[in-house]
């Protein structure tokens, strides 16, 4: 059984940085596409990052690019999120996801998310 385990939220000021891990549990990120994504009240979970299973291919929604970096650690079986100059608006849940197979296609298997709170 797959699971995906989120951690590393928290209440930080606007400027700050933190780093979201995605721990994986019966599957490995070595061999299938992952990503991050968020969700805020009221409005649609948002795909922010992606990586591709070997690490070469690397996707940034406009919104974050230029603050956020994803990453993996293969022999972790980990991936993560850098986030740095946060904001206001990058208040929202947190998910980490991992496709099915070596593409990034869904569905998807998804973490329980992490909560990320920012303060002006």
């Amino acid at each position: 059984q797959v699971q995906l385990l989120e951690s590393g939220g928290g209440l930080v000021q606007a400027g700050v940085s933190l780093r979201l891990s995605c721990a994986a549990s019966g599957r490995t990120f070595s061999r299938y596409a992952s990503g991050w994504f968020r969700q805020a009240p009221g409005k649609e979970r948002e795909l922010l990052a992606r990586i591709s299973w070997n690490g070469g291919s690397l996707y940034y929604a406009d919104s974050v690019k230029g603050r956020f970096t994803i990453s993996k650690d293969n022999a972790k079986n980990t991936m993560y999120l850098q986030m740095n100059s946060l904001k206001p608006e990058d208040t929202a849940v947190y998910y980490c996801a991992a496709s099915r197979t070596a593409a990034w296609v869904a569905p998807f298997y998804w973490g329980q998310g992490t909560q990320v709170t920012v303060s002006s």
